[in-house]
């Protein structure tokens, strides 16, 4: 059975249905639940502070969400057949989805953070403290490519808020409290250990820098606190990786040095501006660094520049190595672009790269992320071009037929690839523009050609697929 990676927000509940965040479904309404007493109680402490101590601080500061909302269902068994939908006109009619998740007071006047997909769409929300009372909440703004939403309690006056840690100083192995709303039982404490950090490409949303933790935390838990010995919030319960839908030892939490400024932008403006730069970037492998003589493969490489973006006016290019932001380390393609996310449009960033052997700093101010960027690229006549690979000249036809953008001068365009092949095994499809062949420039099938016959062993290729470019390597 595969892995399945979870949000583990509203534990959701209709028509006897249970439905983990919009993900599992289980045709169950009841848990049963199998409990084993210990002969002798867990104890662990940090310092002279025990578990009980900081569940006791923070407990007051974490609660329960409840919402609901409306989806359109038909009384007739056969409304899910399209055929018999479509000629027989059947109404739908609307019910109430009922869903369950954890928050987080950051305000004493009721400023709450939870998760986005807990509120998400939501007609009502009514939040539980842990001392009972209950209030109305509306949504002050989501973000949902962090999944981050904050919500203020209608009424609420001098609760109790946590308090923000800095989640850059946890450490691997630090004990940490998972608090939250499982299985919407009601408030539950659980312990675990900070398991990994900076955990991006997890598929979830599309900013992601995850903690990983193995405190134990399920379906109910989103938006709930993740928080250190000290009692400070570090993280925002979020998803699971698990087979069966339900804890198996990973759990991911939104760092709050990420959630916190999200935060501070959606009460300020409703809405979060991530600052921009205006480059396609990948992981370069030991090969690409040796063959455009890097002398590391730490860090980020640069494989396309937008002409209208901050990098390109400040003078970066294709091939430059990102090695550090304002002299931190980048770690990963996620971790550079969330730091430029973070830093915000019109922040000014100092990079460190290199440029070959040479090792360079520019200061560039950054741009506002576009809501989009467009282009996709795909071909008449063609020509074999080796390595199975079948490319042609890039003309009107072919930006025609394959939508590729105007401001890409030259190149090949692919056409065709031979499964099984050294293009097939490099990763090429068939629309695919080839604009370099080691590092040289390709301005027709001809030239693309000789440049390919010419290489020997392993070839650099620069590729544009879709709005950008990367690079790649392909063994002849």
């Amino acid at each position: 059975m595969k892995l399945r990676v979870l949000r583990i927000g509203a534990v959701t509940v209709a028509m006897s249905a249970v439905l983990i965040a919009g993900i599992s479904v289980y045709q169950k309404s009841t848990y049963a639940v199998n409990v084993t007493l210990s002969p002798h109680p867990a104890f662990a402490t940090s310092g002279s502070t025990t578990v009980a101590d900081v569940a006791e601080r923070v407990l007051p500061s974490v609660v329960n969400v409840a919402s609901s909302r409306e989806v359109e269902r038909s009384n007739s068994p056969m409304y899910g057949h399209p055929l018999f939908r479509d000629f027989f006109r059947f109404k739908p009619t609307p019910r109430q989805q009922r869903g369950l998740g954890s928050g987080v007071i950051v305000d004493k006047d009721g400023i709450v953070l939870t998760n986005n997909h807990v509120v998400a769409k939501a007609t009502k929300i009514r939040v539980a403290l842990s001392n009972g009372r209950e209030f109305d909440a509306k949504i002050i703004g989501t973000d949902p490519k962090s999944d981050v939403a904050v919500l203020r309690l209608k009424g609420a006056k001098n609760l109790r808020p946590i308090a923000f840690g800095n989640s850059d100083q946890i450490r691997l192995g630090e004990i940490v409290l998972a608090v939250g709303n499982p299985f919407g039982v009601g408030q539950t404490v659980t312990m675990g250990i900070v398991s990994a950090k900076g955990r991006a490409n997890v598929g979830i949303v599309d900013y992601e820098n995850f903690i990983q933790t193995d405190a134990a935390i399920n379906p109910g838990n989103s938006g709930g606190a993740l928080v250190n010995m000290r009692g400070e919030l570090i993280g925002i319960n979020t998803a699971i990786l698990s087979r069966s839908g339900g804890y198996q030892g990973i759990g991911f939490a939104i760092p709050s040095n990420m959630a916190r400024p999200i935060m501070t932008s959606l009460i300020k403006t409703g809405k979060v501006v991530r600052g921009w730069l205006g480059v396609a970037i990948q992981t370069p492998t030991q090969d690409m660094a040796r063959m455009m003589n890097l002398p590391t493969t730490r860090g980020v490489l640069v494989s396309d520049v937008d002409p209208r973006g901050p990098a390109h006016r400040a003078g970066l290019r294709r091939g430059d190595l990102i090695v550090k932001v304002d002299g931190h380390q980048v770690a990963s393609t996620g971790d550079l672009r969330n730091r430029i996310a973070a830093a915000g449009a019109k922040a000014q960033v100092q990079l460190e790269f290199y440029r070959g052997s040479r090792k360079m700093s520019q200061a560039i101010r950054l741009g506002e992320l576009p809501m989009a960027l467009g282009g996709t690229g795909q071909t008449g006549q063609r020509t074999g071009g080796g390595g199975g690979i079948a490319v042609e000249n890039l003309d009107a036809t072919a930006r025609n037929k394959y939508g590729i953008p105007q401001r890409l001068a030259s190149g090949v365009v692919v056409t065709g690839v031979r499964p099984g092949s050294p293009a097939d095994q490099a990763g090429l499809q068939p629309g695919d523009v080839i604009l370099e062949v080691n590092r040289a420039k390709i301005t027709d099938v001809g030239r693309f050609t000789s440049l390919y016959a010419a290489a020997r062993g392993r070839v650099l290729l620069l590729v544009h697929r879709g709005a950008l470019a990367h690079y790649l390597i392909l063994q002849k």
